[in-house]
């Protein structure tokens, strides 16, 4: 971890510093990820338990996806299902998912691609390891975040973007301490190739042990900062957060994050998850694979798969 890096950081664009009069976002709670199990059996961490639903929206749920390093035969999926109201997103850092879905798209998704699945009206997909890691085993680490679509688009036409690691927008402190691969949203001025229904930002930043990042946050999303790996501090107050810990950032115009000196030896560097939106203040009924506004649509989305309405498994399909 990660897989998108450079050698000299120097060669990147450099972040600028927050205006001197940036309020720096406080820290509204730390939370510690359950671990759990996904799809066929796949370990994962629940980054967003315990969070009440107003401080994540847009944001609905979040997996952590590994760290696991699987021994051959034991790589896991999901089988076919359904999905409507919302966007997927999966971004692998470590190893290959096999993605399928019941509109055409597809493909697969390894080693810093981002797989980002506008569900909208309806769609089914199914995403497992290809037969080769099948076979082979090796490292699987990633996250899957689900984000809300607003009530005008959640009736949309499903769409499905590729977005390659050599998309990804690269940006680095002004120390080179720490780089930002921007996948979605801007962070000071750099804009990430991913295209979004409602306002949001998707970033993975790695710190060097003992860097500081200082990073403009725009006012209007909110902020959120989940470790992937390693140990430090975020907020004015130097709030401790290590892996799989969801700190949750109050209003402010910037974000402050350290580093600690030392770090573990399977993690050399700070990793985390910047995440940021524009909250949609929708009420918002979430159930199993559907992310309505009322249990009436919700009943609806169950009826609609039942009856085929979601879309059709294709003939030639993964894992047959």
């Amino acid at each position: 971890m990660p897989a998108v890096t450079v050698n000299d950081l120097h060669t990147l664009p450099q972040l600028p510093a927050p205006a001197p009069t940036a309020t720096i976002r406080p820290v509204l709670s730390v939370t510690t990820a359950p671990a759990g199990f996904e799809g066929e059996g796949f370990p994962v961490r629940r980054a967003f338990a315990g969070v009440s639903a107003t401080r994540l929206d847009p944001f609905i749920h979040m997996d952590q996806m590994g760290e696991v390093e699987y021994a051959p035969g034991e790589p896991k999926g999901t089988p076919w299902h359904p999905h409507r109201g919302f966007e997927t997103v999966t971004y692998m850092i470590d190893g290959t998912f096999q993605h399928q879905d019941s509109t055409g798209g597809g493909g697969l998704i390894t080693d810093g691609d981002t797989q980002w699945m506008t569900a909208g009206a309806g769609i089914l997909h199914i995403e497992r390891p290809p037969e080769t890691l099948v076979a082979s085993g090796g490292l699987f680490h990633g996250i899957q975040l689900w984000v809300n679509l607003p009530a005008r688009d959640k009736r949309i036409a499903p769409r499905y973007q590729d977005i390659g690691r050599e998309r990804v927008a690269l940006v680095a402190s002004p120390d080179g301490g720490a780089l930002i691969r921007v996948i979605a949203g801007s962070v000071a001025g750099h804009q990430g190739p991913g295209v979004t229904h409602t306002p949001i930002v998707l970033a993975h930043a790695s710190l060097a042990p003992g860097a500081e990042l200082r990073l403009p946050w725009p006012a209007k999303l909110n902020a959120l900062v989940y470790v992937l790996g390693g140990r430090g501090s975020v907020g004015p107050q130097a709030a401790a957060i290590g892996t799989g810990q969801l700190a949750v950032l109050g209003a402010g115009e910037a974000l402050t994050l350290r580093a600690d000196p030392r770090q573990e030896t399977r993690t050399p560097q700070l990793e985390v998850l910047l995440l940021g939106g524009r909250p949609i203040r929708e009420p918002v009924v979430a159930y199993g694979p559907f992310v309505m506004n009322s249990r009436a649509e919700i009943a609806e989305a169950f009826e609609d798969y039942q009856h085929g309405r979601l879309g059709t498994v294709p003939a030639e399909q993964l894992g047959s």
